[in-house]
C-alpha cells in the first residue's frame, strides 16, 4: 500500500514538473523513458538544449536534494547516454537537470546537476 501511494505521488510530481517545464518553453519528448540500464523521468527540449530530467517529490527541498545522490545521478546519466541516439540532434547541448517538487511551492528546476 505504501509503495502504491509513493508511485502515485511520483507520477503526480512528474506531471507537475512536465507542465512547469512546458510553461517555461520546454517541449516534453518523453515521460519515464526506459532503457535496459535505467529510466529517465522526463526528456525535454528547448531550442538546442536537450535535458534529461530527474524529478524528486519530497516534503522539502533539502529532502529532495538528499534523495538526489551520486548513485541516482550515475543511473540517470547511463540511461541518458542510452537515449541519446533517439533524441539528440547535431549541435545539441545535453545535460542532466533535476526538478524538486515540494508541497505548497512552485517546482524548482536545477540545471546541469551532473558534472561528469
Amino acid at each position: 500500500m505504501k509503495r502504491q501511494r509513493a508511485e502515485r505521488g511520483g507520477r503526480r510530481a512528474e506531471r507537475l514538473a512536465a507542465w512547469w517545464l512546458r510553461l517555461k518553453g520546454w517541449r516534453i519528448l518523453a515521460v519515464r523513458a526506459r532503457t535496459p540500464v535505467g529510466e529517465v523521468d522526463l526528456v525535454a527540449r528547448r531550442g538546442r538544449v536537450l535535458a534529461f530530467v530527474e524529478v524528486k517529490a519530497r516534503a522539502s527541498d533539502e529532502a529532495a536534494a538528499d534523495a538526489l545522490d551520486d548513485y541516482r545521478l550515475r543511473r540517470v546519466a547511463r540511461a541518458a547516454e542510452a537515449l541519446l541516439p533517439r533524441y539528440m540532434r547535431d549541435g545539441d547541448i545535453t545535460r542532466i537537470d533535476a526538478m524538486f517538487v515540494t508541497p505548497w511551492r512552485l517546482p524548482r528546476h536545477l540545471t546541469n546537476v551532473s558534472q561528469g
